[in-house]
């Protein structure tokens, strides 16, 4: 009888694709590096100086310069802000701005977008060139040319408004003469016209990332809703929408953060921070932290709490994402 004998094991054998161990290749990380250190510099080194200032008392810029010692006060500055009926007020200014400025702003430019799409192309090229103008100019530079508009001597509106006919002007407004009237005295004007400056800034970006999805949406799919009878308004939502909601989600998300975030057309328009009334969170922490007599530890505290709000929204979005793949 003879016996068998198992040959011994290869080399070649033994590295097969099977047991070879996946290769980690670690160029894509190295590259990386530079951004994740200038984002670590700039972005989160400040965030941690924030976040640090929030728990401490700080009154004088010799605190902040390192030559005086900063008293701790634990979340005292948090209890003081959460407990203030003035925040809830600067909350809900906040949060009703920013939804009716994301409707505005996604609303307008979807229909921009949509317009842009059944253009021609030279057409569409041109319109698109001019919208994005408004996009490119700097938010200051467009905020002085708005407050320029509704200047109370020698605006547009207010020489617009100079032309209706007296009696036009009084049975509707009550007024004939507009020399003097200060548009932004007013919340709700004031709001009314922040929310213009804010949606004519924000939505050509918003118009040229509908068009670029609609660019990849197949127009067979188009063309076979119309041909069932379908109208605009119906191949928009069984179509269009389905297939771009994840870029309206994005969208949602960036303006949302976006318009939680403004400060600079609210703080030219106000000419700064005296009306306490039209306060949001941006320009309640700045008032907070720099107005006379500075609270920084309170200011900073704000400015934690409005980055958790929006690092809950972008949460909420990001695991409805992941609950739509799981779906899928």
């Amino acid at each position: 009888m003879s016996t068998l004998t198992e040959a011994p094991e290869s080399a070649a054998a033994r590295d097969t694709p099977a047991r070879r161990r996946p290769r980690v290749d670690r160029l894509p990380y190295l590259l990386l590096l530079p951004c994740l250190a200038i984002i670590a510099v700039l972005l989160l080194w400040p965030l941690g100086q924030v976040v640090a200032m929030s728990f401490y008392k700080l009154n004088n810029v010799r605190q902040l310069r390192g030559t005086r010692e900063w008293p701790w006060v634990g979340l005292d500055n948090y209890v003081q802000i959460l407990g203030d009926p003035f925040f809830l007020k600067v909350l809900r200014n906040t949060v009703l701005f920013a939804a009716a400025n994301v409707l505005l702003t996604m609303v307008f430019g979807t229909l921009v977008g949509l317009l842009l799409n059944r253009l021609g192309k030279k057409m569409a090229t041109f319109v698109a060139s001019c919208v994005m103008l408004a996009w490119a100019t700097p938010a200051l530079t467009g905020t002085i040319v708005w407050k320029w508009i509704f200047d109370d001597t020698s605006g547009l509106v207010t020489w617009l408004f100079n032309k209706l006919p007296d009696g036009l002007s009084n049975a509707v407004f009550g007024r004939s003469d507009w020399t003097g009237y200060g548009w932004f005295n007013s919340p709700l004007l004031f709001f009314a016209i922040l929310t213009l400056v804010v949606v004519w800034h924000s939505f050509p970006f918003i118009a040229v990332s509908v068009l670029a999805g609609l660019k990849s949406v197949p127009s067979e799919l188009h063309e076979a809703a119309r041909v069932d009878g379908a109208g605009p308004w119906r191949v928009f939502w069984s179509v269009t929408f389905p297939m771009l909601r994840p870029v309206f989600g994005i969208l949602v998300v960036l303006s949302t953060i976006w318009d939680f975030k403004v400060f600079t057309q609210q703080f030219v328009l106000a000419g700064g921070t005296q009306d306490r009334t039209t306060f949001m969170l941006s320009i309640y922490s700045y008032a907070e932290a720099f107005s006379p007599p500075p609270k920084y530890g309170l200011g900073a505290a704000i400015a934690v709490i409005l980055t958790l709000i929006l690092l809950m929204v972008t949460g909420i979005y990001v695991r409805m994402v992941l609950r739509q793949e799981e779906e899928a």
